[in-house]
């Protein structure tokens, strides 16, 4: 039987950037908070919590935060981004800002901010409550659109007239993203689309589903919040119809008949290598 890991898997630049920031500042002594869990993997957020790192999940644990609890501290935005008015919060309290955001999420914060100065409707193709997503709209002047499946870009309504921009979240399905901007332009509207789906995210989900096409059985391993790693789990799953999302070894009860020839393995982007490492030769040792 072969194991074989996908061509593209595990940590991308956004996610090493911001993890290398988390553990650089660590080294200069300050207290240090992060706005959100730093990425999508509780492995990861676990380990840096055990090194002294504070999580701030929501903008009251911000703003409830002592001028004791303040001194001699860093904030450290997390790769997702957020919305403009957290850094204005932070400046208020007084808070250092080290900004981890992702270069490609900052990218669309500055087209967003942009456009909706130029009058443009924002509309923004990915899932509502994720916080890249939050903290996108968070940079739109007027607020935003943000549409999820093909059944809600039939039923988005607005004027034929109306400028419209549509960007998309990093990590979401780029075929499903191409559908929904066809449903745009299939209905008429002055629309304005920039690909806002990271390399990263395609060169995954291009070799994940390629992988997915030759194997019997297919693991994905990521974070159970992770939407790159779901967006994996369900292009794998359209392929091979064993496929199996785990997060950590603890999360893998397989029972393979001898008639499998090939174990893929992928992993989201916020997925370090050491847990792929271990799925691969927990695979090659036990079958």
């Amino acid at each position: 039987m072969e194991v074989k890991l996908a061509e593209y898997a595990g940590f991308c630049f956004g996610v090493k950037r911001a993890v290398d920031t988390v553990y650089a500042q660590l080294n200069t002594g300050k207290k240090i908070y992060t706005y959100g869990p730093i990425v999508h993997n509780d492995e990861v957020v676990n380990e840096l919590c055990e090194k002294g790192v504070i999580v701030l999940e929501t903008k009251e644990d911000l703003i409830a935060l002592t001028p004791l609890e303040c001194e001699n501290a860093a904030v450290i935005i997390r790769a997702h981004g957020v919305p403009e008015s957290i850094y204005q919060l932070l400046e208020d309290k007084g808070l250092e800002c080290v900004d981890a955001t992702c270069p490609f999420v900052k990218r669309i914060h500055n087209i967003v901010r942009q456009k909706s100065e130029e009058g443009y409707h924002i509309v923004i193709i990915g899932n509502a409550g994720h916080p890249e997503v939050e903290g996108i709209v968070g940079w739109c002047i007027h607020g935003a659109t943000v549409l999820e499946k093909p059944e809600e870009a039939e039923g988005f309504s607005a004027s034929l007239d109306e400028k419209i921009c549509i960007v998309s979240q990093t990590t979401f399905n780029y075929n499903k993203f191409k559908l929904m901007v066809e449903i745009f332009e299939n209905k008429g509207y002055n629309v304005n689309v920039v690909n806002t789906i990271c390399s990263a995210t395609e060169e995954r989900q291009r070799s994940a589903q390629k992988l997915a096409a030759e194997a019997d059985v297919m693991i994905v391993i990521g974070g159970k919040h992770s939407s790159n790693t779901t967006k994996l789990f369900e292009i794998c799953q359209s392929e091979c119809a064993n496929t199996y999302f785990i997060q950590t070894l603890d999360d893998l009860h397989l029972e393979l008949p001898k008639a499998v020839r090939l174990v893929g393995i992928t992993a989201g982007a916020s997925t370090p290598n050491k847990l792929i490492e271990e799925g691969q030769n927990y695979v090659r040792i036990n079958f």
